[in-house]
């Protein structure tokens, strides 16, 4: 396995304390597995990539029901500090919710001569999961870390994981804690 670490919108906007934010307490939960799993990352050499939400003010997403945020060249479209990338580190923009559409992901993994992504971050039910379909209609084995990935509560979490736990694409699409990847590579 030669993995390539995947943190998907783990960023100020997404993160920032409101009374209206849903992904303050779950998002936070998961950082400091993410803080042990990027060390071990860059310990071992894997790549990182940050994708990273990055927004125009007048984007179509943001004609529904979703507010505004992560805007292009704001602070808001930060990762986090806790998570702050290292400087060999790569920071992928992103328009919509996979971090393959419209990127040069395939390609910058392909020249790392990546063949399995790890992936991580926020919202599990949408830019997790279409990043991690994305890979593998790319041709990547994926492991999806559950307790380095969050929703806007348990249950979403829970319920969109429990879909595929025994996916027809086992072993290519993996669920798996942090502790089991640590043992496994």
């Amino acid at each position: 396995m030669k993995p390539a670490i995947i943190v998907v919108d783990m960023l100020k906007d997404n993160l920032k304390e409101s009374s209206r934010n849903p992904f303050v307490q779950e998002g936070g939960a998961i950082i400091p597995n993410l803080q042990r799993l990027l060390k071990e990352s860059r310990k071992r050499g894997f790549p990182i990539v940050f994708a990273c939400d990055s927004f125009l003010k007048d984007d179509f997403i943001f004609k529904g029901r979703m507010k505004v945020h992560s805007l292009r060249g704001t602070k808001g479209a930060e990762v986090v500090d806790d998570l702050k990338p290292g400087p060999t580190d790569i920071s992928l923009p992103k328009r919509r919710f996979s971090a393959f559409f419209k990127t040069n992901l395939d390609q910058t993994l392909r020249v790392l001569d990546v063949d399995t992504i790890i992936v991580t971050g926020i919202t599990t039910e949408v830019c997790v999961l279409m990043t991690v379909m994305d890979g593998l209609s790319h041709d990547f084995s994926v492991i999806l870390l559950e307790d380095c990935s969050a929703s806007r509560s348990k249950e979403f979490h829970q319920g969109c994981l429990n879909l595929y736990r025994d996916f027809a694409l086992y072993p290519l699409l993996r669920i798996m804690n942090l502790e089991e990847f640590l043992k496994e590579i």
